[in-house]
């Protein structure tokens, strides 16, 4: 069995200049963070005792499909295809959050699917390799709409500055404060649940096809990259929220599918209760929240919006890595000799005397 985990991501600032309309004229710069939350895959080769079924696959549903053609799930269909996995597999993911809700969600996924199915081959990947590999994944395999931030954030994990030129390469420098104002910074954080899930990719859409009609917005929010990174190492704290607000303030400009009343409001009343900043995570439509706080109103604010679903968070800075290790052997003759599924079929082999 193998095992891989995926960290969610929060996004503070440059997010949309990770686009490739964007960034491939004025280059991209996000500021993000992995967070304590994880999506999880398991893995293995499918033991040879289930005749009627060729694969198992749970997610949402339960799949017993015969060939990866069939396979109803769309991301681990196009992963297994595109790297060729000719045994039948036994697979399965959990997530501690929801999908679908802007934490970075399928890249979450897919990275630690492609973790798995490389360490299901026998092989290791670095963090660079896996990166690219889960961006090659989701744009050109699978055809979403969808920027580059998310796959290096997840992979890499921690506090980073994720900078981009105009090929499309990136470079990842981790943000170094010390563990004491990184907890006080942590500490400052609210994450709420909207309770909308959306698609991104549909999001996305509209955001990239926008990107040449907001050159100012856009340059604005990438500039805010630096800002927030002087206030993070030396700076007044509270201006980290008031910068998330005015990153908002230019966010919500950029499309009409972005925000809305609903969204509004929860801001608005998070605001009046205290909090300095924040922001609707991910593309946009809903998912989750970010507020910025002092400590002392996180009561106040909690209390305001009750009605929603708070998720508490620390930073973390593993990124995907795999978990459990353990390829499986299967006996035959009591001891004399042993049956084991390889990628190239179910093989034997003598026990030594």
């Amino acid at each position: 069995m193998i095992i891989t985990r995926s960290p969610y991501r929060i996004s503070f600032f440059g997010g949309g200049t990770d686009y490739h309309t964007w960034y491939e004229e004025h280059g991209g710069e996000v500021l993000s963070t992995s967070i304590n939350h994880y999506n999880y895959i398991s893995c293995r080769y499918l033991p040879p005792f289930h005749p009627e079924y060729k694969n198992r696959i749970a997610w949402r549903i339960l799949e017993y499909p015969n060939s990866i053609e069939e396979i109803q799930h769309n991301a681990i269909r196009g992963a297994l295809k595109y790297y060729d996995v000719k045994r039948g597999v036994e697979l399965s993911n959990q997530c501690d959050l929801p999908a679908r809700s802007g934490l970075g969600s399928s890249s979450t996924f897919s990275a630690a699917l492609i973790m798995a199915i490389k360490a299901l081959k026998g092989k290791m990947i670095s963090k660079e390799d896996l990166a690219l590999e889960t961006i090659n994944l989701e744009r050109n395999v699978l055809k979403e709409n969808v920027g580059i931030q998310d796959q290096i954030a997840t992979v890499y994990g921690g506090l980073n500055h994720i900078i981009i030129n105009q090929a499309g390469e990136f470079k990842v420098e981790p943000v170094i404060i010390n563990e004491k104002r990184k907890k006080h910074f942590n500490d400052h954080l609210l994450l709420f649940f909207t309770g909308i899930s959306r698609t991104s990719s549909e999001v996305c859409k509209k955001q990239i096809d926008s990107a040449k009609n907001n050159t100012k917005q856009l340059t604005r929010m990438q500039e805010m990259v630096s800002d927030a990174i002087q206030i993070l190492t030396g700076g007044r704290l509270e201006d980290f929220g008031e910068l998330l607000h005015e990153s908002w303030m230019l966010k919500r400009s950029l499309t009409d599918n972005i925000s809305t009343s609903y969204i509004d409001e929860i801001y608005k009343t998070a605001v009046q209760n205290g909090a300095i900043g924040g922001k609707v995570l991910g593309a946009g439509g809903g998912g989750f929240m970010l507020f910025f706080a002092k400590p002392e109103y996180h009561g106040r604010i909690k209390e305001a919006l009750r009605s929603f679903i708070q998720v508490p968070f620390k930073f973390e800075t593993n990124g995907t890595q795999i978990i459990h290790y353990a390829p499986k052997l299967y006996s035959l003759h009591s001891y004399e000799r042993l049956k084991y599924i390889t990628e190239e079929g179910i093989k034997e082999f003598e026990l030594a005397k």
